[in-house]
């Protein structure tokens, strides 16, 4: 979590008076500023979407593949073993 020092930074943002009004009354039935509650609310939705993104979630189903997969790899195909040999050749050539 981002802890700021100071707040010098500023952002404008043009909404609708109803939005205005819902911040408004949101940010007052918690007891806070109307800043306080947008700047909180805008980081936690940031801090959320960057988790979502990052997060890879998986049925169990899916996870008992995916375990199978690293313990009991398949065999290596006749075209990945030349496509692997191809990259070699084009790397050590550079």
């Amino acid at each position: 979590m981002i802890q700021p020092d100071a707040k010098t930074a500023r952002i404008d943002a043009r909404l609708p008076e109803a939005v205005l009004e819902l911040l408004r009354r949101a940010a007052s039935l918690q007891g806070r500023s109307l800043s306080d509650f947008v700047v909180n609310s805008a980081r936690e939705a940031a801090e959320k979407a960057i988790a979502d993104h990052q997060l890879i979630e998986l049925s169990v189903a899916d996870q008992e593949q995916f375990a199978a997969a690293l313990l009991d790899p398949p065999a290596i195909s006749d075209g990945l073993r030349k496509a692997a040999e191809l990259y070699r050749e084009q790397v050590d050539a550079e």
